[in-house]
């Protein structure tokens, strides 16, 4: 990994970071941007634009990548007040801390089943994100809890464009609709009928207004390794379960055998793609019992190479209680 000067536009700071081996950009952040349409990730071709803050500010980043799978570039240019401290943790975000290297020897690669072994042969470059950005992820995870993605990613957008702040100016060249996620402080300002009228039930709600009262406390946790103390100041938060630490973890540490126990789909997918049957939790924990440690790497592999289980039954609609 290495880091590379690059020219910097007025008003901007710029870095390149030139990853060691194979790298996908969109496939390894694409896990931080909740749905397509997430005001503080927006993706417009080649250009991956993020929003959010740093202990000095808040940032506009644009991210790039440049040249072929091997031998790539990931071109970073940032705004705002904390810029330089966005571009000094970018190889982090962008994962540069995940080694797959024990994952792809020939040992565990011989032990794989088919399907990630697949994945991972048509996806070489993907790695593990550790964005550190502890506030932002847990609320964006409470919101995912016990509801449909539809309902969660639309609680996102209307709870960022009442509540989070423009990005930081970058000229004319940064999508308008960017924005910053909120703080703790405007967390904690959203009234109870803004939640009701962004489909977040009381649940929910109080979840996230108890972590934006330990805000200060969770960020402490961005800088520990994603062990059993992140997860025990995590779980102290009542509301939060083995379920949120999972995808929390996953995306501010990129743990790499963090599984999401209680996921409405995870265990049924997997179930069906080393079996062909569908299982459940205690089941899944069996099936990637060889590969603890690594099983996040299996699941992402499984993902990764296409395998889609098989559907039955009406999908699970939504409920909008908002007119009640």
């Amino acid at each position: 990994m290495t880091i590379a000067p690059a020219v910097v536009p007025s008003g901007a700071h710029a870095t390149e970071w030139i990853p060691d081996g194979p790298y996908n950009l969109a496939g390894t952040v694409g896990t931080l941007q909740c749905g397509a349409h997430d005001p503080s990730f927006i993706v417009q071709g080649p250009d991956h634009w993020l929003a959010f803050r740093t202990v000095d500010g808040p940032v506009t980043l644009l991210l790039r990548q440049r040249g072929p799978l091997n031998g790539s570039r990931i071109h970073a240019t940032a705004w705002g007040a904390g810029a330089a401290s966005a571009l000094e943790s970018l190889p982090r975000l962008l994962g540069a801390d995940d080694d797959w290297s024990a994952f792809d020897s020939p040992e565990v690669r011989e032990s794989l089943p088919e399907l990630a072994r697949k994945g991972r042969y048509l996806n070489p470059g993907l790695r593990l994100p550790a964005s550190g950005r502890m506030l932002d992820t847990v609320a964006r995870v409470i919101l995912e809890q016990k509801v449909t993605g539809l309902e969660a990613k639309r609680a996102w957008r209307y709870l960022l464009a009442r509540y989070g702040d423009p990005a930081p100016g970058a000229g004319d060249i940064a999508p308008a609709a960017l924005r910053l996620p909120p703080t703790a402080e405007q967390w904690r300002r959203v009234p109870s009928w803004e939640w009701h009228k962004a489909g977040v039930d009381s649940k929910r709600s109080a979840t996230i207004l108890k972590a934006a009262h330990v805000a200060s406390g969770l960020e402490r946790l961005s800088t520990q390794p994603g062990g059993d103390a992140v997860r025990a100041g995590l779980g102290s938060i009542p509301g939060i379960g083995v379920w949120t630490i999972a995808e929390v973890v996953q995306r501010t540490h990129g743990c790499p055998d963090s599984i999401s126990v209680g996921d409405y789909h995870l265990a049924a997918y997997v179930g069906a793609a080393l079996t062909g049957r569908r299982t459940d939790d205690a089941g899944m924990i069996e099936l990637l019992e060889p590969w603890k440690g690594q099983r996040q790497r299996v699941v992402r592999s499984l993902y990764a190479s296409g395998f889609r289980k098989p559907t039955f039954g009406p999908r699970l609609s939504p409920e909008d209680h908002r007119a009640r």
